[in-house]
């Protein structure tokens, strides 16, 4: 049925928020649903450009919180949702040196308490297991067992399978430009397609999520986008990597993960940057070697292959922002996922979905993520 520009839900970026949120939505039965997208697929920025891992320890309680619910998900599907696994457990090994250690040392039990499945190594295990790793810079390692790599391509097409096989819309090439605001209350958008109305108009808009609550005159939120840079290499010669874990050293800032056939490596920075199409730096590529041959002196390649950018994007607090605006009705926050929007979809998704159409939830307390937090007295 042509439901022409007329919905219920109106929901801006087809990233893995969106998509999470149509596919929860429709679950519950609210199908009038169409996400906007403006570019010409689906999860083109930080979505498509992530290093698509679970790792079950975030030191932020809200995100860990929903790190832990979602994990459930990832690792068991719903039957059908799916057409391979979305999860290779394969585990990640963090590591740590010095006041970092010694406060993961003190962390662990509350990690435990909570569900996460993991071990603390000590160097000379951590070698044992990674020959590859230089033991003079980190004291020990965490090691999760049950977590690993995501088929982010698999889970973000699944949502979206699931979402329009239910009747929701989704279209791309579309770009916001404005948001009609009535008496208070968010009532459609105007975009270069024309002009959409709807009960509910959702921003999901990831790096661009503080551009869209500006426009909609809402909660004035600091989001800050963060580039992170990647760069893939062959392995060394007679190394096989396919089944290694993500292994990374928090302290020294660095990870490093099987990717197609070879390996990618990160020197986990946090540039500010407004939003755009992310591009690498080729200092911060630099940086990625020279860390590389301080850690892990054998895996320096001699050429990459590929390199790119992508948005990691923060509220102050470095909480997520899921909830109605306080001050403009019908306006709904799905942003600030920062870097670990992929691995907490499947919760982040079904809370959205439940404080949109019941005004509450009970997975979590609502109110560590609720915009008002924001809101000036």
């Amino acid at each position: 049925m042509d439901r022409g520009n007329s919905f219920e839900v109106i929901i801006v970026g087809c990233g893995i928020a969106g998509a999470s949120l149509a596919y929860f939505l429709s679950r519950r039965g609210l199908t009038d649903i169409v996400i906007l997208e403006r570019e010409e697929q689906p999860g083109y920025h930080s979505t498509g450009r992530s290093a698509a891992v679970l790792v079950e320890l975030d030191f932020v309680p809200s995100v860990l919180q929903l790190t832990i619910l979602a994990a459930s998900f990832l690792r068991n599907p719903p039957e059908g949702f799916s057409q391979s696994p979305l999860l290779e457990q394969s585990g990640i090994m963090v590591m740590f040196q010095g006041d970092d250690w010694s406060m993961i040392e003190g962390v662990a039990p509350v990690f435990r308490q909570m569900g996460v499945s993991l071990e603390l190594l000590t160097p000379s295990q951590v070698v044992e297991r990674f020959p590859v790793v230089s033991d003079d810079h980190f004291d020990g390692a965490v090691f999760l067992p049950e977590d690993g790599h995501i088929d982010v391509h698999e889970l973000l097409w699944s949502y979206i399978r699931h979402a329009r096989h239910e009747g929701v819309e989704l279209r791309c090439g579309v770009e916001v430009h404005g948001i009609r605001v009535e008496r208070g209350r968010c009532r459609g958008l105007m975009t270069n397609e024309g002009e959409f109305t709807g009960r509910w108009v959702v921003n999901a808009a990831g790096a661009w999520a503080g551009i869209i609550g500006q426009l909609a005159g809402a909660t004035q939120i600091e989001l800050t986008p963060y580039r992170r840079t990647v760069a893939t290499f062959a392995a060394p010669d007679g190394l096989d990597v396919t089944r290694w874990p993500l292994v990374s050293n928090y302290t020294h800032k660095l990870f490093f993960k099987p990717e197609s056939r070879g390996l990618l490596a990160c020197p986990m920075d946090e540039d500010p940057v407004e939003p755009c199409d992310a591009r690498p730096d080729e200092l911060v590529i630099a940086q990625t070697i020279d860390r590389l041959e301080t850690l892990a002196p054998c895996l320096v390649p001699k050429s990459l292959r590929q390199k790119w950018a992508g948005l990691r994007t923060f509220a102050p607090d470095q909480s997520y922002i899921i909830g109605e605006d306080p001050s403009v009705k019908g306006f709904f926050w799905l942003a600030g996922q920062g870097g670990s929007g992929i691995e907490t979809s499947p919760a982040a998704g079904q809370v959205a979905a439940e404080l949109l159409i019941d005004g509450r939830t009970s997975l979590i307390d609502p109110n560590l993520f609720s915009p008002a937090r924001f809101a000036k007295d």
